[in-house]
């Protein structure tokens, strides 16, 4: 059944609000769940659920699937078409996430940069789908303009593939924009998160300014210098230049530079 079908038989619509976009066809769905390599028994993760065309696939897989959904509606009408689920309701940037194998998920764009990062601290392999603008950000490598502090907080939790591409007709209602999905192979995390994050954060918070310029606010000019020759990198360089090992070693040394 096409959503805007379903969505009239539920006697509701998409809610902007929750960022909803439903996929139109179940072989889009098997092709995401096949290129995200689920296994059977496997206990998967999805987000935002909807109307259960990505649910039935993962389920087809041999997937359990562990569903979140903040739409009380379209929760309630899910187990007639994904039986067996394991439904949570509420807010995915909200509620206990639960222990899973993997996640595969249409993350709703309005919150899809921040809930990736959280989902990323389960440590498990995820298959997640954005606006192609994001996967972009997601992706870029440094030297490019779409490498920014989205890209190095993500590739250093986890090594990141496009898996899949979409066009907007993929989707009820069409978005303006393309989509993609993205893969993540989880990283061991050797090192303090929220640390990390400050820092880059930090680094990237005047792309214009050189690293120098832009620590000298929380070091000072020379301690600022001292900071950057001591992790090997140069002062007069760009945010966007810095390579994660890079940033691993700023990260490392600001607090004991900064005092």
């Amino acid at each position: 059944m096409h959503p805007a079908e379903r969505l009239r038989e539920l006697e509701t619509r998409a809610r902007r609000r929750f960022g909803q976009n439903f996929l139109v066809a179940a072989g889009i769905a098997e092709m995401i769940v096949t290129r995200a390599g689920v296994r059977a028994g496997e206990r998967v993760l999805e987000i935002g659920p909807g109307l259960g065309v990505l649910t039935g696939a993962l389920q087809r897989a041999g997937a359990t699937v562990v569903a979140i959904e903040l739409d009380r509606d379209l929760a309630a009408a899910l187990p007639e078409v994904a039986p067996a689920v394991e439904l949570i309701v509420g807010d995915a940037m909200r509620v206990a996430l639960p222990a899973v194998d993997r996640v595969v998920a249409n993350l709703p764009y309005n919150v899809a940069s921040p809930l990736c990062l959280r989902l990323l601290d389960l440590g498990v392999p995820m298959a997640l789908m954005f606006q192609r603008e994001v996967a972009d950000r997601i992706e870029a490598e440094p030297g490019s303009r779409t490498y920014g502090s989205l890209s190095v907080q993500i590739q250093a939790r986890a090594a990141v593939s496009r898996l899949v591409s979409l066009a907007p007709g993929c989707f009820h209602p069409a978005p303006k924009v393309h989509s993609a999905v993205v893969g993540f192979e989880p990283r061991p995390i050797e090192f303090d998160p929220q640390q990390f994050d400050r820092v880059v954060r930090l680094g990237f918070s005047a792309r214009r300014k050189t690293l120098h310029n832009t620590f000298t606010a929380a070091l000072g000019r020379d301690g600022a210098r001292e900071f950057l020759l001591a992790c090997d990198v140069d002062p007069g360089a760009r945010a966007e230049t810095i390579p994660l090992p890079a940033w691993h070693r700023l990260a490392a040394a600001f607090p004991s530079v900064s005092g």
